[in-house]
């Protein structure tokens, strides 16, 4: 087909002539909508194949593993093999063949493909509110909590960063109440709980370095296709939140980086927003206003983006007014809500006087749509029954083997696989709450070194006045003693002398001597 069209799908006697999307007007955005079962993930696949092969860079998201079939062939000995033949002869697609697309996969959790990590900081308190589902008064706490990281240059990262400046804002709560506003200890609780909600269901992994440069999703293959990137979503759709919000915050980050180019002859990149009723279930208004300017204004950044829902009504009208390029698979009206529904599906498409569009969006069977594409200067087609053309990749899923093959070969392999935790909010109120632990650690230690040189030095004291008196006793009680023993000795000999001077001493005298000398 045309190098500045990609054919989609086209009909036979009761369908409409080739039906094809003008390169020009893809960043225009779209609407791929149907019942479950009809055929969303093969018109995804093709439009994927087909912006690759026009050296248009995709991303997409992969909910249900079918769509990593586009990094390999179809093949001849495919069940379907015949029926994809007979579709192609069909509708009029003369150069049908199989073929594989570049093909790069990522993970957010880092198991099926290259990790996938942004920053908290680039996240921003708006789209982490909506991760975490705070209510105004926790938001507006979140939001003096962004303002005071960077006030006080701290980098945001992860969500060890974003706990440790909740503690801090909790600890000096007073004060930063009397220039913010209150700062509850029971918000700032609630907070902490809800992330930790996050880091249990793997949200942790989300946030980081090396954070995800968006040049990578823009890459093209050596021979000129773009690069068909594939996120692994089946994980990641067991917390619908997450998901949503990761791609609004992708979808923001191209819309304020990208250049304004104004209207190029071909998108920079497609983006394919899968399961889309998730981004604007419960969301706030706020939220809503802020997709609507990025789905407003991104297109001059020629970016396209094309939502995938089951319902047309899952999207705002504010939004759906600006999806110019429509694939409308088979709604079914079961219900008075269904049929309201269609009602209001078909009456988004410019009539055809050849069928009524309502009848024809309940009666289209597998792998068949009404489509409309934007023509010259961007008028909406006529509504069309379109029969949409078959793949050219495998239809459903490769083995892990193969997946974890193009993995290690990928131009990107390595790049994000180790995380970086570099100096952040965390490192450095660590830092600061070891600096002052140490701090008063060693200002306690001088305050009980000086008290016990106190304590002994008063002791000493004590000590040393009782010795000394008890000396002094010693010696005065000692000359008391000598001098007594000295008199009383003295009166002895005193009355010994006069004694033996006398008449009786003389007896005794005379007794001795001759007690002496008798035996002679």
């Amino acid at each position: 087909m045309g190098g500045d069209r990609i054919f989609t799908g086209g009909g036979g006697e009761n369908y409409a002539a080739p039906q094809e999307l003008l390169l020009k007007y893809a960043n225009r955005h779209g609407l791929v909508a149907g019942a479950t079962g009809t055929g969303k993930t093969v018109t995804l696949q093709i439009l994927a194949e087909s912006f690759s092969a026009q050296g248009v860079p995709v991303f997409l998201s992969d909910v249900k593993g079918d769509l990593s079939g586009l990094a390999k062939s179809g093949s001849a000995d495919f069940k379907l093999h015949d029926a994809f033949v007979s579709r192609a002869e069909k509708i009029g697609f003369s150069d049908y063949q199989y073929s594989s697309f570049p093909t790069v996969f990522w993970d957010l959790f880092g198991e099926q493909g290259h990790p996938v990590r942004t920053t908290v900081a680039e996240m921003g308190p708006l789209l982490i509110a909506r991760l975490l589902e705070l209510t105004e008064a926790q938001e507006g706490i979140l939001n003096i909590a962004f303002r005071v990281a960077d006030e006080q240059g701290m980098a945001l990262l992860d969500l060890k960063d974003l706990q440790a400046i909740l503690v801090w804002v909790g600890e000096n709560a007073k004060d930063l109440s009397l220039r913010y506003g209150n700062v509850g200890a029971s918000s700032i609780g609630a907070i902490q709980r809800r992330l930790l909600v996050l880091e249990n269901q793997g949200g942790a992994d989300l946030f980081g370095e090396p954070a995800l440069g968006l040049s990578d999703l823009m890459q093209s293959a050596p021979d000129g296709r773009g690069h068909v990137n594939i996120l692994a979503a089946d994980k990641l759709m067991g917390s619908p939140r997450l998901y949503a919000t990761f791609l609004l915050w992708l979808l923001s980050e191209l819309f304020e980086e990208l250049p304004e180019v104004g209207d190029p002859d071909k998108p920079k990149l497609v983006f394919f927003f899968d399961e889309a009723h998730l981004l604007f279930e419960d969301a706030p208004k706020a939220l809503v206003d802020k997709v609507e300017q990025v789905a407003r204004l991104i297109r001059s950044k020629g970016v396209g983006v094309y939502f995938i829902t089951q319902n047309p009504a899952d999207v705002p009208e504010d939004i759906l007014g600006q999806l110019g390029n429509r694939v409308q698979h088979a709604l079914r009206a079961f219900t008075a809500r269904d049929r309201k529904a269609l009602k209001l599906a078909a009456e988004t498409y410019r009539d055809n006087p050849r069928f009524e569009i309502e009848d024809a969006i309940r009666e289209v069977g597998v792998g068949e749509a009404v489509t409309s594409f934007l023509e010259k200067k961007g008028i909406p087609g006529v509504a069309e029954r379109t029969l949409i053309r078959p793949p050219s990749s495998q239809l459903g899923p490769i083995t892990a083997q193969e997946r974890a093959g193009f993995v290690a070969t990928s131009p990107l392999a390595g790049k994000y696989e180790n995380k970086v935790d570099r100096e952040s909010a965390y490192e450095i109120l660590r830092g600061r709450a070891d600096k002052a632990a140490t701090e008063a650690e060693a200002s306690e230690r001088q305050e009980e070194e000086a008290s016990l040189a106190e304590r002994e030095f008063r002791a000493a004291r004590r000590y040393s006045g009782k010795t000394v008196g008890r000396s002094t006793s010693r010696v005065q009680q000692t000359r008391r003693r000598t001098s007594r023993e000295k008199d009383w000795g003295e009166s002895i000999g005193s009355m010994l002398k006069k004694e033996l001077t006398g008449t009786t001493g003389r007896r005794i005298v005379r007794g001795i001597l001759g007690g002496l000398f008798k035996g002679r």
